[in-house]
């Protein structure tokens, strides 16, 4: 059996009420070749410091909870392997997002954000239960699926130069479920979300760096949609300067 290495975990620690503001804390941890930076601070907080706090639900890539700055790089903490790594870590929480403990950011705007862009399926008249499920092709289905993988992580938003300058901006994810469902066959909400999405705020403040999309742990690829939803609200633009309509 191979030995086991120990390393440093720096952590990013702010306890308000102890605090005027952030301090890095060290531990020093035993490092199995099979860990990722979530057992790390799961050791830590079992064994060495309850008082740790961070989010975490599935441990599988799939609830988007434990995103995190590891190594200045915006991670999922459960899929990040410290194999891979140097012998001292250091984790911090997301960037741009006020920190409300520890490693745990405040996540309301980008929830005010993405409940405004109506991320559900909108049907002007609904049929009738007997009349069974709206149907879809596969070709149909494959328009939009790709953007069903967002896990809201927020990794995006932690990369997003934009979303830095101007918390305004309402930001990747969010826009690229909005083009999500504008793309479904089942949905026609598409001028009810276009407001909020052709505003200053929504598509144009994006300068298409392409970060959100490099960080992405699902290849969901937000900086694509936000530039397809660019070309669309282009096209609105000058079909109503025409007198035409969408």
């Amino acid at each position: 059996m191979s030995e086991v290495r120990t390393i440093t975990m720096e952590v990013l620690r702010y306890r308000p009420e102890r605090d005027s503001d952030p301090v890095l804390q060290s531990y020093r941890v035993p490092c199995p070749q099979e860990w990722v930076v979530l057992d790390a601070l799961d050791y830590i907080k079992n064994n060495i410091d309850s008082s740790l706090s961070y989010r975490w639900s599935c441990h599988m890539a799939v609830c988007g909870s434990c995103g995190m700055m590891v190594n200045g790089e915006p991670m999922l903490a459960c899929k990040t392997f410290l194999r891979e790594m140097g012998d001292t870590v250091r984790v911090e929480p997301l960037l741009n997002f006020p920190i409300e403990r520890d490693l745990v950011v405040v996540i309301d705007d980008f929830l005010e954000k993405l409940k405004s862009l109506k991320p559900y399926i909108i049907r002007k008249t609904e049929k009738p239960v007997e009349e069974g499920t709206y149907l879809q092709t596969k070709a149909q289905l494959k328009r939009f699926k790709q953007y069903t993988l967002c896990i809201n992580c927020l990794l995006c938003y932690a990369a997003c130069p934009q979303y830095a300058l101007n918390t305004d901006f309402i930001g990747p994810s969010a826009l690229a479920l909005a083009h999500r469902y504008n793309l479904d066959s089942r949905d026609e909400g598409y001028a009810m979300r276009q407001e909020m999405v052709a505003s200053h705020e929504g598509v144009w403040e994006c300068s298409f760096v392409g970060a959100c999309s490099e960080v992405c742990p699902k290849h969901v690829d937000p900086a694509s949609a936000v530039q397809q939803m660019k070309i669309t609200s282009t096209k609105d633009y000058f079909l109503r300067l025409l007198g035409g309509k969408r």
